[in-house]
């Protein structure tokens, strides 16, 4: 027999937190669970003035391009649309059901004022990366810290060429765009991007035997496909 479902359990009232309602394996558990972000204070602390009115929390800044990244939302403007009704988001950012979400434009003026032309990103990228070293993440079999370059099982002479530049710089070039793009939309004048500056690439040779080596080249030593 067909059923019809009853949606009077829309105006259902419950005894619920935000923390009851996100899964115990939700990806936002696990980043909260193994990364502490007060690292990310001192970082910024010289974006940030003495004077005038309390800002908006850097880390909840920095977990909305988190959450942007990690779950391949399309654009910030967007990332803050699904935080305002994605429970796990607001979860991660610390929010309750009722906080209102910053909007686009105030992420948009925090960003231009602190972190433009600055290595915030490239800052808090290095230091997660040396985090997850530190937390068997990376193993020491890819990886040593020490500089030390293990050699691989590959020929240095067969290899193909793969143009390369910088992850967190890309992203920070897509959001400058974004907000610029905001900007118009509102009638202000957008902060000028350097369109004449080639964005910077670099030449990788990439082992067609083993791809996830790099190729080095230390003191007087040989070139080499190498872990470093």
């Amino acid at each position: 027999m067909m059923s019809k479902n009853n949606t009077n359990g829309r105006n259902q009232f419950a005894m619920l937190t935000i923390d009851d309602l996100v899964p115990q394996d939700h990806l936002v558990r696990k980043i909260d669970a193994a990364l502490d972000f007060e690292f990310i204070y001192p970082i910024v602390e010289a974006t940030y003035s003495d004077l005038g009115r309390p800002s908006i929390d850097p880390v909840i800044l920095i977990k909305l391009v988190f959450i942007q990244y990690l779950f391949g939302i399309r654009s910030m403007r967007q990332t803050i649309k699904e935080v305002d009704t994605n429970v796990a988001y607001r979860w991660f950012l610390g929010y309750s059901f009722e906080e209102k979400i910053p909007h686009f434009s105030t992420f948009g003026k925090n960003y231009v004022r602190r972190f433009r032309e600055t290595t915030v990103f490239e800052d808090i990228f290095a230091y997660i990366l040396e985090q997850a070293v530190k937390a068997g993440f990376v193993t020491e079999d890819n990886l040593y810290l020490d500089s030390t370059h293990i050699k691989a099982n590959a020929n240095k002479h067969k290899f193909t060429k793969e143009m390369t530049h910088d992850e967190a710089k890309a992203y920070q070039d897509e959001l400058e765009d974004e907000i610029n793009r905001q900007r118009i939309e509102a009638g202000k004048r957008p902060f000028t991007l350097d369109l004449e500056k080639e964005v910077k690439l670099k030449e990788r040779k990439i082992s067609k035997a083993d791809p996830e080596s790099g190729y080095y080249v230390k003191g007087e030593r040989e070139k080499q496909f190498a872990y470093s």
